[in-house]
């Protein structure tokens, strides 16, 4: 069974975690939410994310892929997590998917793994993904860079996790 996790915080964009979560669940794979302390958060219009773990709990034997939401607060707090940050290496060093969306791409920079990549995100954050090495793409619904992918908006969610799935399906799981 494919395993995902979803690793939020409060203030998370309500459509970029919902949406996913139960796109990921119709495709029958395990789902985890990871927050802080294992605590439910809530999105900016007050929608729950009801973690199953907390972020201390990651390890990338686990997991077949992660998804990074954005909400410009929750991928600011997250960022700041060691245990998150270390995930995320070890994610992309074993080249597992690392999807992120909106200001989701702020924790894969945190994490040091974006220069030399492809990506894109919420146009705000341009400046942080160019300074960080990456190469930005305007105005595309998804980019797809290895073992990473990338999406600007909440609007692109349903290519966004087509992309997600196909890429899974390809890889034979």
């Amino acid at each position: 069974m494919i395993s995902a996790v979803i690793i939020t915080g409060p203030g998370f964009q309500d459509e970029e975690v919902i949406y996913p979560y139960y796109r990921l669940l119709e495709e029958e794979y395990e789902v985890d939410i990871a927050t802080k302390d294992g605590a439910v958060v809530y999105g900016k219009y007050g929608v729950p994310a009801r973690a199953t773990m907390s972020v201390a709990e990651l390890a990338v034997s686990k997991f077949d892929l992660v998804v990074l939401p954005g909400g410009f607060e929750a991928p600011d707090r997250v960022r700041l997590l060691p245990e998150v940050l270390d995930f995320i290496r070890g994610m992309d060093e074993q080249k597992k998917l690392i999807a992120a969306i909106c200001h989701g791409p702020w924790i894969m920079i945190s994490a040091g793994i974006t220069k030399g990549r492809k990506m894109t995100a919420f146009w705000s954050i341009e400046a942080d993904v160019r300074n960080s090495g990456a190469d930005y793409q305007h105005k595309v619904p998804v980019v797809i860079d290895g073992n990473i992918i990338t999406s600007p908006h909440y609007n692109d969610n349903g290519i966004f996790m087509k992309t997600v799935i196909d890429y899974i399906k390809k890889q034979g799981k």
